[in-house]
């Protein structure tokens, strides 16, 4: 297998609105990051995932922008960017941007071209149609928009506010590459591509049999010769990373984005684990890791992540938050680095934060849950009711505030915080995570260090042995002679696990667990609740 650093790394999202606000405005910005860089190098991480900070209306938190190539006065000033890059490359990192091409804000100034006369030069820049199908898109009923300038209608996968680019005119794509190719030689690593997998569309946009099956929006005839296109006048030019968000793939769909004799992406986030399974199904998480790995082991890379920005946070969807959120949130970190692919930390898990419930509609700012419920009450539904029904995949879950230390407002600002800090932020933060030994933070650390160390980690064969197994997870990695095991009872109760004979007959050295005394009999493992155990066989 060719080996890369990209492979080789593990990448910590930095959320920068939620994570260190410097100015006391009440949002985070660029050199809130800056100040914090060395918290992060301490953790052990080799990448910087960034979220837009480019020049946005806001309606989309940064995802609807308006300018490619200045920055968001929230998150600072090109100085200020060009200071963090800096400052990340002095300590030995990557810093790599999230970019948004399937669409812009309808701020921008190509859509407001696009949208002032129907001959406008711009027009085609964008999708327009006299009549709309009955498509829904992510955040709206409908995917079209009735603009009253031209009498015609806009399409928006997203957000009214944010329009789709026509990726079949040639000159859309040729700016697009231009704007990267300026990122690129500003000299940062690469980028993690928004909603990669819907730039095509179908041909004569047919009505669907089930509008609110929005598959159709995604992975249309056409893609990835863009991405093949993308790669050669861009990609294939600079030594960088490069991960596609890629909603409604199979293995075997995803494969062509990531193939690595295809040259397009170098990896992707694949969901049906995060947008499919609401909530922990161990049957069905296994089967789905043992289907990516059979697709793309050898020829393609797979990413490994339980939570983001868009997602609740991972100890309290997939985990126990409560009674069992230290033990839970190291077995979800055990499982995520030693699966196979490129491990991916959301700001705030490694100390084991927690999603959050606000009691009123009017504490959220998550655009697609505030549409939703106003689509749902509009409908005659009770309120209190759609409001409880939104709350436990809401994305604000993973939006609140890094928590810092015990001081007023997590210490994430000294001003009003533009979302509230999750309340249970005196019990859990940075503070007290660095001062505890035995904190969620120091395991995550020896985590990173062990897959820093041992190539095993990274290139191992996978192999499942538990594949029927409802609570214990068991699966080895296996590199040359180097022979590893993993055993995980995730489940809120104790369980025996027997050895199967292949594993029996090697000698075991534990190299990290999550409880201090480990209690095994010869080929049974006796597991306590979410135990996570890393085993060198020999």
């Amino acid at each position: 297998m060719k080996k890369t650093w990209w492979k080789e790394a593990v990448v910590y999202q930095v959320y920068w609105r939620s994570f260190y606000d410097s100015d006391g405005d009440g949002y985070g910005d660029l050199q809130g990051l800056i100040e914090k860089l060395d918290y992060i190098k301490h953790l052990g991480i080799d990448v910087i995932w960034l979220n837009p900070c480019y020049e946005s209306p806001d309606k989309d938190n940064g995802y609807d922008i308006s300018n490619y190539y200045t920055i968001m006065d929230k998150a600072g000033t090109m100085k200020a960017w060009e200071t963090l890059l800096d400052e990340v490359h002095k300590r030995d990192m990557k810093l790599i941007m999230d970019l948004v091409v399937n669409h812009t804000s309808n701020k921008h100034p190509w859509f407001l071209e696009s949208r002032s006369s129907k001959d406008n030069p711009k027009r085609d820049w964008y999708i327009w149609r006299d009549k709309p199908n009955n498509w829904r898109s992510y955040f709206t009923p409908s995917a079209w928009e009735y603009d009253e300038t031209t009498e015609q209608y806009y399409f928006h996968s997203f957000a009214v506010e944010q329009p789709d680019l026509n990726w079949k005119n040639p000159e859309v794509r040729e700016e697009i590459y231009k704007m990267m190719r300026f990122w690129l030689d500003k000299g940062i690593d690469g980028f993690r591509l928004d909603a990669i997998a819907l730039l095509a569309k179908p041909e004569g946009f047919p009505d669907a049999a089930n509008p609110n099956d929005i598959r159709y929006l995604t992975n249309n005839p056409g893609l990835h010769d863009y991405l093949r296109e993308m790669n050669e006048r861009v990609f294939k030019h600079y030594d960088i990373f490069t991960v596609g968000e890629v909603a409604f793939a199979s293995p075997e769909e995803g494969l062509k984005y990531v193939a690595e004799d295809r040259h397009e992406l170098h990896t992707l986030f694949h969901f049906e684990v995060c947008d499919e399974m609401p909530s922990w199904e161990p049957l069905r998480f296994k089967q789905i890791q043992k289907r990516w790995y059979e697709a793309l082991w050898g020829k393609g890379w797979n990413s490994q992540f339980l939570n983001n920005h868009d997602h609740t946070r991972q100890v309290t969807r997939y985990g126990n938050d409560k009674e069992y959120r230290l033990e839970s949130a190291k077995l979800l970190g055990t499982m995520l680095h030693t699966l196979p692919g490129t491990p991916y930390i959301y700001q705030g898990e490694e100390i084991g934060m927690t999603g959050v419930r606000f009691s009123s509609i009017d504490d959220y700012n998550d655009i697609a849950m505030k549409n939703k419920y106003e689509e749902e009450v509009a409908k005659g539904r009770d309120p209190q009711e759609v409001l409880e029904s939104l709350q436990p995949l809401s994305r604000d879950n993973s939006r609140t505030p890094m928590q810092w230390d015990d001081s007023r407002h997590a210490g994430f600002t000294t001003g009003t915080p533009w979302i509230k800090v999750n309340p249970n932020y005196k019990d859990i933060n940075v503070k007290q995570a660095l001062e505890d030994p035995n904190s969620v933070y120091h395991y995550y650390r020896k985590l990173i260090q062990l897959r820093k160390e041992n190539p095993v980690m990274v290139y191992g064969t996978f192999r499942d042995y538990t594949e029927t197994e409802p609570y214990i997870y068991a699966y080895t990695r296996e590199l040359d002679s180097e022979r590893w095991l993993i055993v995980l009872n995730h489940c809120d109760h104790a369980n025996d696990y027997e050895l199967p004979a292949p594993l029996a007959s090697y000698k075991r050295e534990l190299l990290l667990g999550n409880y201090e005394d480990i209690q095994e009999h010869g080929a049974v493992l006796h597991m306590r609740p979410h135990e996570a155990r890393i085993y060198k066989l020999v």
